[in-house]
């Protein structure tokens, strides 16, 4: 552009002062004509020839103007030039010394102007508008120098060239051609780059919507950190949870593309029931990311644990934490972490302090599946306590049940089950099952089951009657022997737990493919004192869970109860452990079924399902009788496998404890419920035998087996019947008697045995 600018400019000096010399030299002869005449007519004496002369110095003074107006634009196009000749001299001039080792003076420039454009947002913008300004005053100037118009003129007129190219098209003359001309070629490239300037900032907004980094907007909705095989679960979860509220919001952030995972939630196969979930791309480690997801106004904060290793899933949530507590405005909501390790619990809570609370997802599915193997039935029963499809626990304050007893309370909700009390005397402290003389104090909670946080309120006292039979003995616990077929990294702390919930002289038979010589020391890595082991003694045997001779060399028809756990060695892939499991399982069960006696296999032989007692998974389902197994599931596909066989008591990972981290993040009071039903201490989920609280055939509605089972300090949640497959948690219409057999069963919440 400055090139046939200059070239433009200079043709169009040399004509303009060629036509200028013409017109001096004619209005010199045309004044001498004219003097002539005027003294032939004898007239001179009355014509003042000074102003003649005064009118041709002024029109000469006007050109000089027009030519000093061109001369300075081109002396200013031309500067740029010799200053950058100038730099690229000094520059060579420098890189000739060998000694030397500064950078050259053109890098430096090139350099600045990089870090102008770079750092400065607006640079771009302010650079094109300091283009088109110069533009325009040159191109004014040089119209000036061309044409007769006025500076103001040729200003304006030079704007319309570069607004509009096409404007030069009426433009007169060799020299005003020229300039035009140039003037419109530079509007041309100034406006390219204004639609490119343009052009990139819709395409990088656009690409920050399609990305996820844009700011949400957003208050009381719950925040999801990270990305696992838990989200759907989790999700569900909370969609059932915000149902009754016509739907809420979850943010989810990941260090994923915001599209993949759009596309990966909207292929989870349930409802999300008004819901909305708005997906991030960011690092829970960067403030900046969490400021964009309004971390500070949210009402819980969830962090998933990573797929893989333990302890670098860990020590990332530690991280998160460290991040999420040094957030300027500070957090509204609690923080819920998903941890691996249960060793890693106490340094996560001394991070976090108040704001936290953990569920160690390996912890609960290990006491979950102790407790289960020890009551076959109680897995699907933590289902329905721990998820929001059905019932969960609700705290809340009613003030009109101040002052009265609990044994009381008990009966006063016709549509919840009062199960603890949070007592505001002692700090906020929970108590589950509390003694019956106990009063409700003022600011006192009362800890329910119930369908809904709006479904349930208290009513006036029922009529009830007295409990008059009851079976207060209590049951003494048996030698049990238990098998562990697998090796997970917190086995240490299952056997803990063994030890405190079997009888004196219980075996645990230890099977996986560790070498025996390594156990104890793992063991003992781990944390496990074994000559602290007083109820149980550990059994090693060497070999694999997939084949088949390894297994027959087991005794697996005296087990009482057999867990299967996903092996360490392939839990980082669900699939591949639950296929393990799923193998494990069925080997077992084939070998079990081989080992019936015949004569027992005829005289039992019915119908089960929609398969024939003959049939392989028949016998599969007869040995499912004489032991329990419990089978630990992570993909909800192996479970609907394991459902439809009837072949095992199934507990479900992933499901359960992102059913947990859900009941957790609406409510954290209910965490320290669970840790107290999963302890080894205090009140547990059990479930008991019809005889213990009524006669065969008799009639009794669920309130008088309520107050039947307090005699026994326990608490009744739900029933299931001989004949159903399911339990019945928070029964409706407590009041009704109904007949009742002793091969029912009843759920009750009572103090660890």
């Amino acid at each position: 552009i400055v090139l046939q600018f200059l070239i433009a400019a200079l043709a169009s000096l040399l004509h303009k002062n060629l036509s200028l010399r013409n017109q001096v030299v004619d209005l010199q002869d045309e004044i001498a004509r004219l003097n002539i005449g005027l003294l032939a007519c004898n007239v001179s004496s009355s014509i003042d020839f000074r102003l003649l002369e005064t009118a041709a110095v002024d029109l000469y003074a006007g050109q000089g103007l027009k030519h000093l107006s061109l001369i300075a634009s081109l002396a200013l196009l031309s500067i740029p030039l010799l200053v950058f000749k100038y730099i690229d001299l000094v520059s060579k001039s420098r890189s000739s010394d060998a000694a030397s080792e500064e950078v050259s003076l053109s890098k430096q420039l090139a350099y600045r102007v990089d870090v102008f454009l770079s750092v400065h947002p607006y640079s771009k913008p302010l650079a094109l508008l300091v283009a088109t300004l110069l533009l325009i005053i040159l191109g004014g100037l040089a119209l000036f120098g061309v044409t007769s118009d006025g500076l103001a003129d040729c200003l304006w007129l030079s704007w319309t060239y570069v607004a509009d190219s096409g404007n030069h098209a009426d433009s007169e003359g060799i020299g005003p051609r020229l300039v035009s001309v140039s003037i419109s070629f530079g509007g041309m490239l100034v406006f390219a780059m204004m639609l490119g300037l343009v052009s990139d900032a819709i395409s990088e907004k656009f690409d920050s919507l399609r990305k996820g980094r844009s700011e949400v907007v957003e208050q009381n909705h719950t925040l999801i950190l990270g990305w696992s095989d838990k989200l759907g679960s989790l999700l569900n979860q909370l969609a059932i949870a915000n149902e009754s509220l016509g739907g809420g919001t979850v943010v989810v952030m990941a260090e994923r593309d915001k599209e993949e995972m759009e596309l990966d939630i909207g292929k989870m196969e349930f409802d999300f029931k008004g819901t909305s979930v708005i997906c991030r791309s960011g690092s829970p480690l960067i403030l900046a990311d969490l400021k964009k997801v309004s971390v500070s106004k949210a009402r819980a904060i969830i962090v998933l644990a990573e797929d893989g290793n333990a302890d670098q899933s860990d020590a990332r949530a530690l991280r998160t934490v460290l991040s999420l507590t040094g957030v300027k405005e500070g957090l509204k909501g609690h923080i819920v972490v998903e941890l691996s390790d249960l060793d890693n619990e106490v340094l996560v809570k001394l991070v976090g302090g108040e704001l936290v609370e953990t569920v160690v997802a390996h912890d609960v599915i290990g006491r979950l599946m102790i407790q289960c193997a020890r009551q076959p039935g109680l897995a699907q029963i933590w289902e329905d306590i721990l998820g929001f499809e059905n019932c969960e626990f609700y705290i809340q304050k009613w003030p009109q049940l101040d002052g009265m007893q609990f044994e009381d309370v008990l009966i006063s909700f016709p549509d919840a089950i009062p199960c603890g009390v949070k007592v505001a005397s002692c700090g906020g402290k929970i108590v589950l099952n509390p003694d019956d003389s106990y009063a409700l104090q003022e600011g006192d909670e009362v800890l329910v089951i119930a369908e809904d946080d709006d479904s349930y309120a208290p009513a006036a006292l029922p009529t009830v009657k007295e409990a008059s039979f009851v079976n207060v003995d209590r049951s003494t616990r048996k030698p049990q022997t238990i098998l562990l077929c697998g090796w997970r990294r917190d086995i240490d702390d299952m056997i803990v737990v063994l030890d405190a919930f079997l009888a004196p002289c219980s075996e645990l038979w230890m099977f996986n493919d560790v070498p025996e010589n390594e156990r104890e020391k793992k063991l003992i890595d781990g944390g496990l004192d074994l000559s602290r082991l007083v109820n149980i003694s550990l059994v090693n045997r060497e070999g694999n869970a997939v084949i088949r001779r390894h297994l027959e060399s087991l005794p697996l028809e005296s087990f009482d109860s057999i867990l299967i756990l996903a092996d360490e060695s392939v839990e980082d892939s669900a699939i591949q452990a639950d296929s393990r499991s799923l193998a494990t399982l069925l080997l077992i069960r084939d070998i079990q079924a081989k080992r019936l006696p015949y004569r027992e296999a005829m005289v039992t032989s019915v119908q089960r399902g929609s398969f024939s007692q003959g049939s392989w998974i028949g016998e599969m389902q007869q040995a499912s009788d004489k032991s329990v197994i419990i089978s630990e599931i992570l993909d909800p596909r192996t479970k609907n496998l394991l459902s439809m066989s009837k072949i095992s008591d199934y507990v479900l990972s992933n499901e359960l404890v992102s059913m947990a981290l859900a009941m957790v993040a609406e409510d954290r009071q209910i965490n320290h419920v669970l840790e107290e039903l999963f302890a080894e201490e205090g009140n547990e989920l059990q479930i008991r035998e019809a005889d213990l609280y009524l006669r065969e055939g008799e009639e009794l509605s669920f309130y008088e087996i309520m107050l039947r089972a307090r005699q026994r300090k326990e608490i009744v949640i739900g029933y299931r019947l001989c004949n159903a497959e399911r339990a019945v948690i928070n029964p409706p219409a407590k009041a009704e008697r109904r007949r009742w057999s002793v091969k029912d069963m009843f759920v009750v919440i009572a103090e660890k045995e």
